[in-house]
């Protein structure tokens, strides 16, 4: 007898807007790519940056998940009330205005949406909360940045201590009340937005996860880069695995559609 074939969700992977040599271009990190098709068991989309151009209805109608990623850029402070930022602080308004109402549309329409580090900032601040702009000035906050004089797999390494909340949404998800993350960020959720619940915190109160309430099907935030060890990781594992069932669950109900 023939077995059915396997659905294969499609993820969209919002892209940054940068400039290269004389050119500009879309892109996202290679290890976004990875974790969708290794971990997730899925087939990533790199959505590109265009603002109102993006026809977003059409875009969600044909995508079983959205995956919000980090990137070297910050939400534009205006888009949250925030104070101006300094000279010399780095910004993606295309990205910024491509993310934040394609996040809202998504929970919206019941599509999966997994944010990580900066993704996690787009989904708080897209639905009305706001940001730390320099987190470790605030006192008692760890320097959450990275550094840069060390190689990069260090950099990226588990670094420090959450304590996910017992019962919540992360738990039940990865099975775990504490997890070792690691720590790439220079912003954080400051107020959380309303209609989200926070799911974990680091040791110095920084928020490192929050869920959608309400929401009927996979829709969490995390602050730590999760893609890193999307493969070797526990807690990444699992959380890439629930966000491909979640999306293969949608990509069922297209296909039946």
């Amino acid at each position: 007898m023939t077995q059915p074939a396997k659905i294969r969700p499609l993820i969209g992977i919002p892209a940054g807007y940068r400039a290269f040599d004389s050119f500009h271009v879309h892109v996202t990190g290679d290890r976004n790519v990875l974790a969708v098709i290794e971990a997730a068991d899925a087939t990533p989309f790199i959505v590109p940056a265009v603002g109102d151009r993006l026809n977003i209805a059409e875009t969600l109608a044909g995508l079983d998940g959205v995956l919000l990623t980090g990137g070297a850029s910050n939400i534009e402070p205006h888009r949250y009330g925030g104070a101006p930022s300094r000279d010399g602080d780095l910004h993606d308004p295309l990205r910024d205005a491509t993310t934040l109402p394609l996040t809202r549309a998504a929970l919206d329409g019941g599509v999966p949406v997994f944010a990580m580090c900066r993704g996690m900032q787009e989904l708080n601040v897209a639905l009305g909360g706001t940001l730390h702009q320099y987190l470790h000035e605030v006192p008692g906050r760890f320097d959450h940045r990275r550094d840069r004089t060390k190689p990069f797999e260090e950099q990226a390494a588990p670094i420090h201590h959450i304590t996910i909340t017992p019962g919540g949404v992360l738990e039940g998800v990865t099975g775990v009340t504490e997890a070792m993350v690691n720590s790439l960020h220079g912003q954080g959720v400051d107020r959380p937005a309303p209609g989200t619940t926070v799911e974990a915190v680091a040791d110095d109160s920084t928020i490192e996860g929050i869920s959608v309430d309400g929401a009927h099907t996979f829709a969490l935030g995390v602050q730590w880069h999760a893609e890193f060890a999307a493969t070797s990781d526990p807690v990444s594992i699992a959380l890439f695995a629930a966000f491909g069932d979640a999306a293969r669950e949608r990509a069922k109900r297209r296909a039946a559609a």
